[in-house]
């Protein structure tokens, strides 16, 4: 199955899933690697981990609702900086499972992580890849990032920013420094 086809399906199956908080619910979202997502090494290509990983923040985005505002005022999801850690290679036809939650927001933009995670043989999860991303919605119109605020009122959710943990704060950090050298 191609890329086209698993966001085709993701789209289907968000009508038949249960809806997601998006402050507090966890997306779960069930692959299996594929010829073509291999690279020369014959193991899953790094650069399909993060288009994986745009599945997973539009599963959120699909099971919130939030997707009928980003129709309605014509936004558009924006990565502004990720970070990805590679622990346990994926080889062909394994199975695995892309985790993705909100972790923490500021005013205009949240903090996600994305796990990949599969089973031993024993049953037991092995951690493949594990990836902070920090993105939000752009209004080209506005020319400007939409409020969180904003943003959970277009989903009816209510909740504060969770405080962000020290990798977080890491990541964040090491993000601004990188803006600055350029």
């Amino acid at each position: 199955m191609n890329l086209w086809l698993r966001v085709l399906h993701l789209i289907v199956a968000s009508f038949f899933r249960p809806r997601l908080d998006p402050v507090r619910d966890v997306s779960r979202l069930n692959f299996r690697v594929w010829p073509h997502d291999l690279d020369t090494s014959m193991h899953m290509n790094n650069g399909r981990y993060w288009t994986l990983m745009d599945l997973g923040r539009t599963d959120i985005m699909l099971r919130s609702g939030l997707w009928r505002a980003i129709l309605r005022h014509g936004w558009v999801p924006v990565v502004g900086a990720g970070q990805i850690r590679f622990r346990r290679e994926l080889r062909p036809f394994r199975a695995f499972t892309l985790e993705t939650r909100i972790l923490t927001w500021s005013d205009s933009h949240v903090v996600m992580e994305h796990r990949l995670v599969s089973e031993s043989k024993d049953g037991s999860p092995i951690l493949n890849a594990i990836a902070l991303v920090r993105a939000g919605l752009y209004d080209r119109k506005e020319r400007t990032f939409i409020g969180m605020d904003r943003l959970l009122a277009e989903t009816g959710v209510q909740g504060e920013a969770p405080a962000a943990g020290p990798e977080v704060e890491a990541f964040l950090r090491a993000e601004e420094t990188l803006k600055s050298a350029a």
